[in-house]
């Protein structure tokens, strides 16, 4: 009776939805990004970037295509009922868009999952994604990357009656869910192989397998999980110390150097004037972590 009553009231909070919703009253409130408390960006006014031909297209339809997530909590959600966008990526994809002469009404979002983000980059589905896109050597070989813009660092999310996984190294056995195609998953595979994975297209399904005793823990980037925590402070934790370094990047066709440099610029610049900041408190600073330094921005060589 103490699972079956605790998990549904957890889930409603995850999945930020109403307490009626879920027909218990008294449920978690849902938290998140007050639209009243994100800062506004300065747009830049008679920008042109014509050595691009993905600024170019954007130019022509009146506004940015951009990659997300959306079920990611201070990070990249989407509101089921309004369909808004929310959390720290998706204010870095407006102050970046900003820069390049695009207000944020001319930025539509599009929800891509982890293991088809090379592909709506290649086939033009989308202009640029902002989605905790760790920048890496083989993913470099397919897309272009900006940034980086965030340093995250692989972590795990249990329950909070939990007392065997303090760490990677205690993952023998049991069952870890990650999403498909991720870092955090192949790095799982390669260095744990005694952990019995488990993959799905997003994180939440992840989170909600393990609020229902089907995994025994969801390993991903701790921003992520940070985000997650916070939602159902009551049901779940992040254990241990993070073991990777993941630079979170824009990603950008392959090619389009122009646009590249030109997100790059622009999230210096961002960084310099405070907006970087202001984006991450009113956002991923809502789970009570402070600001980090941004990282160096990483101008690689054009390809």
């Amino acid at each position: 009776m103490f699972r079956t009553t605790r998990v549904p009231l957890a889930l409603c909070s995850l999945l930020a939805l109403q307490a009626a919703a879920c027909g218990k009253e008294g449920s978690p409130p849902s938290k998140g990004p007050a639209a009243d408390k994100l800062p506004h960006y300065q747009v830049a006014q008679g920008y042109s970037l014509p050595a691009s031909g993905t600024w170019k297209r954007a130019k022509r339809r009146g506004h940015f295509v951009v990659g997300a997530k959306e079920d990611q909590p201070y990070l990249g959600e989407r509101d089921p009922a309004t369909g808004t966008y929310s959390g720290f990526d998706v204010e870095i994809a407006k102050m970046v868009s900003a820069s390049l002469g695009f207000p944020p009404q001319a930025v539509r979002f599009r929800t891509i999952a982890s293991a088809n983000r090379e592909t709506a980059l290649q086939n033009g589905q989308i202009d640029y994604y902002v989605g905790t896109y760790t920048i890496n050597a083989n993913r470099k070989k397919l897309v272009g990357f900006a940034g980086p813009y965030y340093m995250a660092g692989q972590s795990l999310l249990v329950r909070k009656g939990e007392n065997d996984i303090h760490g990677p190294e205690d993952l023998d056995g049991k069952r870890v869910c990650s999403a498909a195609g991720s870092t955090p998953y192949q790095r799982i595979r390669a260095d744990y192989p005694k952990a019995v994975l488990v993959a799905y297209d997003t994180y939440s399904v992840c989170v909600d397998n393990l609020l229902t005793y089907q995994v025994d823990a969801v390993t991903t980037d701790d921003a992520i999980l940070i985000g997650y925590a916070a939602k159902a402070p009551g049901e779940l934790k992040v254990v241990g110390r993070p073991f990777s370094r993941e630079p979170y990047g824009i990603g950008v066709p392959r090619g389009d150097n122009a646009l590249r440099s030109a997100l790059d610029d622009a999230l210096e610049a961002r960084q310099k004037n405070g907006d970087w900041k202001k984006a991450y408190e009113a956002t991923l600073g809502l789970s009570g972590v402070p600001a980090p330094e941004p990282p160096a921005i990483d101008r690689y060589p054009a390809s």
